[in-house]
Formats: structure tokens, C-alpha cells, sequence
């Protein structure tokens, strides 16, 4: 099998670019009115954020000596960190929250041994559900987007949602009519040919590539020194335990579609990363970072698994954070157009969510109640949140958290029901291949 050239690399990391990327601005985009940042901030913070993801991303996916992944895992600001952050910012500003965000970074990498030692009690069932209960999570994101986005004037209409299947169909054609590197790139394919159409239905808004300035300075500690907070430092060392305990699910998955042995060794390195990444992200004027559903999503789908193509997106991603001119372009991809793109992406992860918990006896009475219970448990929290309105705020951010919650039930009761598994669960667990044909045109192994 041939290596990729360099040209298809680089469309490929383009791709996972352009799937993140929305979701990569959203928290500056969100937190930046909330904490009272001015515009031109505004503008910084995305750009420190692009710069974040990109280091990160590097330091997961190349690893190095006690750290790392090393496995296509893209990252990026976690959504779980806005409230907390828009919290701390309103009492003790930016400076406040970058504080917490570089102590609670370290605390992560500090225990990252201990948090691995977690990986015997998520066996296929638990980790199968726990992919379930995300992906079911996020399709509401992508509807919303496919209507145009939350809080948009448009929202709902039919153009809106014709678009959006335009391009669920040209990925849907691409991806089943086409082969080797034109199907593993089908996604981003799929979202130009429906920013095209967008473009002559008048839909395209190109005033962030044409007012964006061609270069700007990253400058780390940009808003001030982080000043250090101990009410603030613990609530985002809580939040960062819940993405830290996401992740582990996480680099199952991608471990199943490598054909990856994943060890608590390995899961220890990327926790490590994470909290040495969110370290660097407060230094440069950014928060907690994760890897992204989205593009765990898009590794399914391709079956594209080289880490070249990975660090591709995050060298683009630290290039896009110097010029914001580039990074105008992807901001012309209009949401239904994403949210088109988004739905067979988080799909995928039901069905790999799907094949790894029938690896399991369901004829079981005791899996069929972890099942029920984990998943259901998850789903409805992650329905009503605001259920635990009344609770107080740090009770909020666990138990009003659909997916932590629903995790620790798996975890818990597929312990108490059917004890701990062995330290290596992904051995012998590999997902089926969905798309035999691209990995006979392409090197899919890292």
C-alpha cells in the first residue's frame, strides 16, 4: 500500500480543520460578550484559541516521553468549560480564569496515572455505551446547525434545511460511488460543493475573509498575569476530571478503529498531554482543551487513521492563528452546510458505539440493567440539565452533565453486576471495516 503524498495529507488535515473548526471559535465566540472582552479581544482570544488547538493537538498526536496519545486525536477547546469559565471571568476576569485553567492543567498531568488506572473498569459494554450516550448527545448540535444555528433569525427555514440535505446527499454519493482518497475526503467535498450552492442562493457571508487582517502577533499572557483563585482552581480541576474522564472513552474509540492495543499506560500519556496542554493553553491565552468528538467522528467515517494527516490539521491550525485572512475562508462555510456534514460524522460514532457494545452477552440480565440504566440515565439528564438548577453550582457542573453521569452509572454498575475486566480491553475489539475500500487504496495504519 502507498503512503499518502503530501498533497492528499494536506486535503485530508484541511478537512478535519474545517470539521472543528466552528466548534473550535464557538467558546471565545461565547465567553469573550459574557466576560466583557471588547471586540478586538474578541478577535485575539480566537486567535490564541486556533493556536492552542494546534500545540495541543501536536503534543497528543507526536508525543514524546511520558506523554502522548499517539493516536489521530485532533483537540480542542472543550464546550464543557463555558459556564465555569463565564463564572470566573465575571468575578475575577480573564486573568482569573487562565489562572485556574494552567493549575488545574498540571493537577490533571500529576494524576494522570491515577485517572489510568480507570481504563480496567471500561469494558466494551461501558465504553460502547459511553460512545452512545455522545454521540446521541451531539446530534442535536448538528439539527441545530443544519437550521441554521441557535438563535438565528433564519432558523428553521426551508432553505436552511435544504441545503443541509444537499449536502448530507453529495456526501452520501461521494462517499458510496467514489473510492480511494476522493472517498476518504467526501466530507470536505460534500461542504464546498454546498457552500457553492449556498453561494448562488445569496447565503454565503464573506465579511469575516474580507475585514480579516493578513497577519497578526500571538502574545502569550496577552490580557494580564493569571492571578490564582482557590474557589476557581478547584472548579476547573472538576471540570477538568470530567473531560479527562470523556477522554478515556475517547481514546478507546480511536484505539478500536487503529487497531490499537490501548493499556492504562497509554491512557496515562494522554491524560498527561491533556494536562500539559491546557498548561500551555493558559500561557497563551486559552482554556482547557479535549480531543474533539467531531473529528473522532470524521476517523470513523474515513477509516483515515495516519497521524501524519492529524498533525497536518494542527500545523494548519497554528498557521491559521497567525493570519486570520485563511482562516476568514472557513468561516464562509455556511451552518447548514455544516450541520449537513455533521450528522453522518456523529452517526458513525453510534455505529461504532453499536458494534462495540453487541460485543457483549446482552442476553445477560446483568449487562441488559448496566445498559438501561448507564445509557438511560445518561440520555435524560443530558435531555433536562437544568433539573439540578437548585443544586448548588458545583453539584451542577457533575451531576447536570448527561455524559459524566451516565458513565459513572455504567462504571459503577458493571462493576458491582460484572466486576473489573482486564487492564487491556481493546485487545481482540477492533471495529469492523466500514469502508473496505479505502483501505485498500490507502496506508490507513499511523
Amino acid at each position: 500500500m502507498e503512503n499518502l503524498s503530501k498533497v492528499n495529507t494536506l486535503l485530508l488535515g484541511l478537512q478535519h480543520v474545517c470539521v472543528m473548526y466552528g466548534g473550535a471559535v464557538a467558546v471565545p465566540l461565547i465567553v469573550g460578550p459574557a466576560i466583557g472582552l471588547t471586540q478586538e479581544q474578541i478577535i485575539y482570544l480566537i486567535s490564541f484559541d486556533l493556536l492552542a488547538c494546534g500545540i495541543v493537538t501536536l503534543l497528543q498526536v507526536i508525543g514524546g516521553k511520558g506523554f502522548g496519545i499517539r493516536l489521530p486525536a485532533l483537540m480542542a477547546v472543550s464546550f464543557i468549560v463555558v459556564e465555569p469559565v463565564i463564572a470566573i471571568g465575571t468575578v475575577h476576569s480573564i486573568t482569573g480564569v487562565l489562572g485556574a485553567v494552567m493549575v488545574s492543567g498540571l493537577i490533571v498531568a500529576i494524576l494522570s496515572g491515577v485517572i489510568g488506572k480507570l481504563i480496567p473498569f471500561f469494558p466494551p459494554i461501558v465504553a460502547g455505551s459511553v460512545i452512545l450516550i455522545i454521540g446521541v448527545s451531539l446530534m442535536p448540535v448538528a439539527m441545530k446547525n443544519a437550521a441554521g444555528g441557535s438563535g438565528s433569525p433564519t432558523f428553521g427555514d426551508p432553505m436552511n434545511l435544504m441545503l443541509a440535505c444537499f449536502t448530507l446527499l453529495c456526501f452520501l454519493l461521494l462517499n458510496t460511488l467514489t473510492k480511494g482518497f476522493l472517498k476518504a475526503v467526501s466530507v470536505l467535498f460534500a461542504m464546498v460543493l454546498g457552500t457553492i450552492l449556498a453561494g448562488f442562493l445569496g447565503m454565503v457571508d464573506t465579511s469575516g475573509f474580507t475585514e480579516a487582517s493578513w497577519f497578526t502577533m500571538v502574545t502569550p499572557f496577552y490580557f494580564g498575569v493569571p492571578t490564582f483563585d482557590f474557589s476557581s482552581i478547584i472548579t476547573m480541576t472538576i471540570i477538568s476530571l470530567i473531560i479527562a474522564v470523556e477522554s478515556i472513552g475517547v481514546f478507546l474509540t480511536l484505539g478500536e478503529v487503529c487497531g490499537k492495543e490501548i493499556t492504562e499506560k497509554d491512557v496515562e500519556k494522554g491524560l498527561r498531554a491533556e494536562g500539559i496542554g491546557s498548561f500551555i493553553s493558559g500561557i497563551f491565552n486559552s482554556f482547557n482543551h479535549s480531543t474533539f468528538s467531531q473529528n473522532v467522528g470524521l476517523v470513523l467515517l474515513t477509516k483515515v487513521t495516519q497521524r501524519s494527516v492529524v498533525v497536518t490539521a494542527g500545523c494548519i491550525l497554528i498557521i491559521l492563528a497567525f493570519v486570520p485572512k485563511v482562516a476568514g475562508l472557513t468561516t464562509m462555510i455556511p451552518l447548514p452546510v455544516l450541520g449537513g456534514a455533521m450528522i453522518p460524522m456523529f452517526g458513525m460514532l453510534l455505529s461504532a458505539a453499536l458494534g462495540m457494545v453487541a460485543k457483549a452477552d446482552l442476553s445477560k440480565p446483568s449487562n441488559q440493567l448496566t445498559i438501561a440504566l448507564g445509557i438511560g440515565a445518561g440520555l435524560a439528564i443530558k435531555g433536562v440539565p437544568e433539573a439540578f438548577d437548585k443544586f448548588p453550582e458545583t453539584v451542577q457542573l457533575i451531576c447536570g452533565n448527561g455524559v459524566v453521569m451516565g458513565t459513572i452509572t455504567l462504571v459503577v454498575l458493571n462493576a458491582i453486576l460484572n466486576g473489573k475486566s482486564n487492564p487491556s480491553i481493546t485487545h481482540h475489539h477492533s471495529i469492523p471495516d466500514i469502508q473496505p475500500s479505502i483501505s485498500q487504496n490507502i496506508n490507513i495504519h499511523p
